[in-house]
């Protein structure tokens, strides 16, 4: 079932903000419900019920994989995205390589983590993209690692992730990628060492992250005892491989019935928003986020709230 071949009813509310998170994809919820039987178990336990809980780990696990086009043992399940990203940095770091650079315009959990040590932050352009020759003059003898996000949360811009990974690599350094807002949506670049993703950006679990840690690439688990996955929520990790199986199933079609709105709104919406914008003297850029959100996302404008600028225009060209 996709999201795209379902119509909403006309008195649904609609959701303009699904780059931060979907709701539950009609496939993922059905296979949570069908975990829930089954995946209650610790699957490291070796009675009955715990081996029935690990067979639906490993496949949940080499489902993910599959969809990711990485090694099965490359995924790590941390409990969300931000876990995720957090582990990515705090496993880099170490005695004498404590130095991480990243991109200006990078989540705050990824922020957050690279500011608990030395950190340089490369600068981006009006759109948000970076300039990798810049990232070769950030790049220390101790830089541990590199981050940088495949597509910005808030305006859609796709960074030149293999250009950075390229000059990473000649130093060696590794390059940590979110995901979040590619997986499902758009093809995955190449070059990284650490992806991190929110299994909720493709209407999976909030409490599903996925971490993937390339061969070869120096990590550790930052958890006590090396675990690597304590607090792992076996039937929505169930559910967040099968959501996922299932975007990457209705991708193409769901990509063709975006483009003729993407299109829409940047030809026919975008020039009086901004106009009306500089009338007002309005922060402009913070106006750009929500259509740049629209083109990653499924998106309908019926229901949609008319009192604002932005609202009541879309509404009146789209004639809603």
């Amino acid at each position: 079932m996709s999201f795209a071949s379902t119509p909403p009813a006309p008195d649904a509310p609609v959701l303009l903000d699904a780059a931060a998170g979907l709701p539950l994809h009609p496939a993922a919820r059905a296979a949570l419900l069908a975990a829930l039987d089954d995946g209650w178990a610790d699957p490291a336990k070796l009675y009955g019920a715990g081996r029935r809980a690990r067979l639906l780990l490993d496949g949940a696990r080499e489902a993910i994989a599959d969809g990711l086009g990485v090694r099965t043992d490359e995924v790590v399940l941390p409990p969300g995205g931000c876990a995720a990203s957090r582990w990515a940095v705090q496993g880099s770091r170490r005695r004498g390589a404590d130095h991480v650079v990243h991109s200006a315009g990078e989540p705050s959990c990824v922020l957050s983590a690279v500011g608990q040590g030395a950190a340089d932050a490369g600068g981006v352009d009006r759109l948000g993209r970076v300039d990798p020759q810049q990232w070769a003059h950030l790049l220390r003898n101790d830089t541990a690692l590199g981050c940088l996000t495949v597509a910005s949360h808030e305006v859609g811009t796709l960074q030149p992730v293999e250009q950075v990974a390229a000059i990473c690599a000649a130093r060696g350094v590794p390059l940590h990628v979110d995901a979040s807002a590619a997986v499902g949506r758009v093809g995955l670049p190449t070059g990284w060492s650490l992806l991190s993703a929110d299994a909720r950006s493709w209407g999976g679990p909030s409490s599903v992250g996925v971490l993937v840690v390339r061969t070869g690439t120096r990590w550790r688990a930052p958890l006590p005892g090396g675990g690597r996955e304590d607090l792992l929520d076996l039937p929505a990790v169930v559910a967040a491989a099968v959501g996922l199986q299932a975007v990457l199933a209705e991708r193409v079609a769901e990509d063709a019935r975006l483009r003729p709105l993407i299109d829409r709104v940047r030809e026919r919406v975008m020039p009086t928003i901004l106009a009306k914008a500089e009338k007002e003297k309005t922060d402009t850029g913070k106006l750009n986020g929500p259509w740049a959100r629209m083109a990653l996302n499924s998106i309908s404008l019926r229901g949609i709230d008319k009192s604002s600028v932005i609202a009541s225009e879309l509404a009146s060209v789209l004639g809603i």
